[in-house]
């Protein structure tokens, strides 16, 4: 079976398990015991995320991935965590270290999604605004390397407002769903999956980062 990577925020931890249950026997899918957070520690941590699964870099098929909503959040009023200029550069480093120590793996790279900035407290904001300015900055970036982009942005800003755990997380049943099976849809044809199979959910239940 072919290994796939899937790195990212709170917002991965809606759909990976979901995506892990529902590719059971047919992929196996790598999952890091904590949060990517932002783009400077995905580019520290990223071949430690599966440290002592005793999975090789050589080994990693699929790398799915994402970072931006840690950066561009706003605490206590203040500017963005990471300007974006310097989110800019460090995407880029990140894909430079993926073509580095991955070469032959096939990339995803996610969105960040939407929030609903009103419910958020003025102490820890995010505006989609930014948001898309973020992602924009991104997507033009990893094109330039030749990798997918799974547009969750897009996606989220389709769903209804139920959809939403609060005003950052989609850790529903219809956000989950809705979450995994765009997720699968970038990978199967990567897995070389071409038959239908179920949608298997496992929700997210820990507190979640990010609020």
């Amino acid at each position: 079976m072919k290994n796939v990577l899937l790195v990212g925020d709170s917002i991965r931890a809606g759909y990976d398990k979901s995506v892990k249950k529902t590719l059971e026997g047919r992929a196996n899918i790598i999952l890091p015991n904590e949060s990517g957070r932002f783009a400077a520690y995905v580019l520290r941590n990223l071949h430690e995320f599966y440290k002592g699964t005793g999975i090789k870099n050589e080994d990693i098929d699929i790398i799915h991935w994402n970072a931006g909503l840690w950066d561009c959040l706003r605490m206590f009023e203040e500017d963005v965590q990471t300007p974006i200029d310097m989110y800019a550069y460090y995407i880029d480093r990140i894909c430079k270290r993926i073509k580095n120590l991955y070469p032959d793996a096939k990339v995803i790279f996610a969105t960040s999604t939407s929030v609903i900035s009103e419910r958020m407290s003025v102490n820890f904001k995010r505006y989609n605004e930014e948001i898309e300015e973020y992602n924009k900055t991104a997507v033009e970036i990893v094109k330039k390397y030749g990798f997918e982009v799974n547009d969750l942005y897009a996606l989220s800003k389709s769903l209804p407002e139920e959809a939403h755990s609060d005003a950052v997380h989609y850790y529903t049943p219809m956000g989950t769903k809705a979450f995994t099976l765009q997720v699968l849809s970038h990978l199967k044809p990567l897995l070389g999956i071409t038959e239908e199979f179920e949608y298997k959910e496992e929700m997210y239940t820990a507190k979640p980062h990010g609020i």
